[in-house]
């Protein structure tokens, strides 16, 4: 009878972000005191579950929403560039309200191919990353559980594509809060459910930037 191994995928907390920029990759991003709290809020929720390996993407943000969960299971944290955010050539421009940052005309030289995108690193790349950073932690915490801490657009590519649906995408559409959880179940090696949950999900916040 083959094992079941459940994967977690959780977005990071709430960032300090005072000038609402669009942070992608760069340095320096650190949780807010509600992200702090939210990625506590999470470890205190999955406390008692079977969590035998925690990885997280090597971003300052996705790192400290690790920390709770890695002194709630007494777990190290190995970080790995699999789970890092979506590449962006618009990282560090000003996000405005909801899609402001496309009315920009600056920027409409990126917006050639919404289906690629063309601003950034290609769906298929992104999901293809994901899965395999899937397969080592299913193969690491087989038969128990493992949390990979990572970003919205990473997380919810590879949903999308576990699923059957379509790469591109309206970013105000998806299903992926912060400090959500994806949950991937597998017996064996075959995908047998994908969950969601926002165990902070009653924590107010202010507004997400889309990608983060």
């Amino acid at each position: 009878m083959a094992e079941t191994t459940v994967v977690h995928l959780l977005r990071h907390g709430e960032v300090h972000n005072p000038s609402g920029v669009l942070y992608g990759r760069l340095p320096g991003y650190h949780l807010s005191e509600t992200g702090r709290l939210m990625a506590q809020t999470v470890a205190k929720a999955i406390t008692g579950r079977d969590v035998v390996a925690l990885y997280s993407s090597p971003l300052e943000r996705a790192l400290e929403t690790a920390a709770p969960l890695a002194e709630t299971f007494g777990l190290d944290v190995v970080t790995d560039e699999r789970l890092i955010e979506a590449r962006n050539q618009l990282q560090g421009r000003p996000v405005g309200q909801g899609l402001a940052i496309l009315r920009d005309w600056r920027n409409y030289r990126y917006f050639w191919n919404p289906m690629r995108p063309s601003w950034g690193e290609p769906y298929p790349e992104i999901v293809r990353r994901m899965r395999l950073m899937i397969d080592d932690a299913r193969a690491a915490a087989r038969g128990h559980e493992a949390v990979l801490v990572s970003h919205q657009l990473p997380i919810w590519a590879i949903r999308m594509a576990a699923e059957g649906r379509r790469l591109w995408h309206d970013p105000r559409r998806r299903q992926c809060a912060l400090a959500s959880l994806t949950t991937f179940s597998f017996d064996g090696d075959r995908l047998i459910s994908i969950g969601y949950s926002e165990p902070a999900g009653s924590i107010d916040h202010g507004p997400s930037v889309p990608g983060a």
